[in-house]
């Protein structure tokens, strides 16, 4: 509750029930990477009163970290809409030695495994953004994982640690501080908030694409209009400007499309993720 998730799910929720004139009710289950919610949506009655608002992390991330699952990632569930997108910050302490990626990347080839860079979680966006920068960069950085973003950039901002990649939402009023610099946004584009700061491609590691994203499921089999009817309702609810205002804010960007083309994203990203999980050998044991 509280986290960038549920907000974004109350938000969501609240302008369908606005649109479709029935009440959307937002229930928290957390636990287990995810999977205790997702476990439960999956084997919910594919009736359309059952549906799943999720971030990318435990779709396309923790399935591939737990050995064992009571459902069917990919199977368990029928994509409705793909919501939002959210890029993140690619940050250094302010008394870092280096100005860009690449000064980064210089140090650590220099020293490998002597720079560390903190994460929200083991298995996070975070965690997975360093792996990714690590095998393209073709470097050694060290990880540490922290239970939350808070606690990380505090010890960033105090130079326990040297780097992390973090939602903009969290990690930009550090930045106007100047406690933080920005280096690079891990999206193929520049990020509204930040014009000025790079993306990871343009900072020279080419190809990097990492971040979170939010879309909104339903159980495998649900019939096909009530997809087709959530599908519309947001569609029309995604082009208010008050709602995208309020996602870029949180430093998201409205994706919007078809069903279809969530449903090949959404396959796409497992794939990607599953691939990056498996270099680095992250496990959930």
């Amino acid at each position: 509750a509280g986290g960038s998730t549920d907000s974004t799910a109350r938000l969501i929720a609240q302008s369908l029930a606005n649109a479709l004139g029935q009440p959307f009710v937002v229930e928290n289950r957390p636990g287990a990477g995810g999977t205790i919610g997702h476990e439960a949506v999956a084997k919910a009655a594919p009736d359309g009163y059952t549906l799943l608002f999720s971030a990318a992390g435990p779709l396309v991330v923790t399935p591939h970290t737990y050995p064992k699952l009571s459902y069917e990632p990919i199977k368990g569930f029928e994509p409705i809409k793909l919501v939002a997108t959210a890029p993140l910050l690619f940050v250094v302490n302010s008394n870092f030695k280096g100005n860009s990626v690449a000064d980064v990347i210089k140090q650590a080839q220099t020293a490998p495994g002597k720079l560390t860079y903190g994460s929200f979680g083991n298995g996070s966006a975070a965690h997975l953004a360093g792996e990714l920068f690590k095998s393209l960069g073709k470097i050694d950085i060290s990880h540490v994982p922290y239970k939350g973003s808070a606690p990380a950039l505090t010890d960033l901002i105090s130079g326990k640690i040297d780097m992390m990649f973090d939602v903009l939402v969290t990690a930009l009023p550090h930045v106007k501080t100047g406690r933080l610099r920005p280096l690079a946004i891990t999206s193929p584009q520049r990020a509204s908030l930040l014009p000025d700061v790079p993306t990871m491609s343009e900072a020279g590691v080419a190809g990097f694409d990492a971040g979170t994203w939010f879309g909104l499921l339903a159980p495998a089999g649900v019939d096909r209009q009530v997809v087709e009817t959530l599908s519309r309702a947001l569609d029309t609810i995604l082009q208010r400007p008050d709602l995208r205002d309020t996602l870029v804010q949180q430093g998201a960007v409205v994706a919007g499309g078809t069903p279809d083309a969530f449903k090949r994203f959404f396959a796409a990203e497992y794939d990607k993720w599953g691939k990056v999980v498996k270099a680095a050998g992250i496990s959930s044991q």
